[in-house]
């Protein structure tokens, strides 16, 4: 899925990550099902601003977005989610790169706050989506 993201007014907090590892060993002791991710965006946006694009292995299709001030957000994911064939709506909790000790994956002390673990979780209760079925003129013939 790639998502294209536009700010159409206001401030919003945009992170963003990609998973460093297909495949990555068990974290001890610790939270069930963490993958290490790489930070891929950190940043605040305020509008009028570029077009965001959001590639499904990289590009920081993981992502969060944070209102600053009132703001609004039009998504545009292509293509769409869908249970069926395997493109799932997912929430994650982030968490510092530091918390957890991983045999076999080292991040540099100096690279820390480039990497954060995900968790995944279910939809939060508070979280308002309003989606649409596009209805325009076709983009490709």
């Amino acid at each position: 899925m790639t998502v294209f993201s536009k700010l159409l007014f206001g401030t919003m907090h945009i992170k963003s990550y990609d998973w460093v590892l297909d495949e990555q060993p068990e974290v001890k002791n610790q939270l069930p099902k963490v993958r290490l991710a790489k930070v891929k965006t950190n940043s605040d946006l305020t509008a009028p601003c570029n077009t965001s694009i959001l590639y499904p292995e990289d590009g920081g299709n993981m992502h969060c977005f944070t209102a600053v001030t009132a703001c609004a957000v039009l998504d545009v994911l292509g293509p769409p989610y869908n249970d069926d064939e395997g493109r799932h709506c997912q929430y994650y909790f982030d968490f510092p790169s530091s918390q957890f000790s991983v045999d076999g994956v080292v991040v540099p002390n100096e690279e820390k706050e480039g990497y954060g673990w995900l968790q995944e979780r279910d939809r939060p209760v508070d979280l308002v989506v309003r989606g649409e079925l596009y209805r325009g003129p076709p983009f490709f013939k």
